[in-house]
């Protein structure tokens, strides 16, 4: 695993700290949200890939880079990120989920997305 990005305990990370880590292009930022909820709103840069399908599509993954799971609340991507975490990632999950990245007033992509019901 690679040096820790977010040197703290815990799987979660705040709003704040992913917006830093993107700014920098440190981070993967995977959205792991059902396609409907995908399309109506998600955090620039992220990659789509449905809570069902980590699976299959872990090796996609880089390993030696840190990821944060994010979802709408942050049910789903800690789970995704406690099962990353036991198999050797970097891996965390964004506290409050998109809820509160579009409660800080961070951007959503289409311009105007929402953050659609689970």
């Amino acid at each position: 695993m690679a040096d820790p990005l977010f040197d703290q305990p815990g799987l979660e990370v705040d709003v704040a700290q992913l917006a830093e880590a993107l700014e920098r292009d440190a981070v993967t930022l995977i959205d792991v949200r059902e396609p409907y909820e995908w399309e109506a709103g998600r955090i620039p840069g992220a990659v789509h890939v449905a809570l069902g399908e980590l699976g299959s599509r872990a090796s996609e993954i880089d390993r030696e880079r840190p990821v944060v799971f994010q979802c709408r609340v942050g049910g789903r991507s800690g789970m995704a990120a406690q099962a990353f975490r036991e198999a050797g990632f970097d891996a965390w999950s964004l506290r409050g989920g998109l809820l509160d990245w579009a409660a800080a007033g961070q951007p959503l992509v289409p311009e105007g997305g929402t953050v659609a019901d689970h």
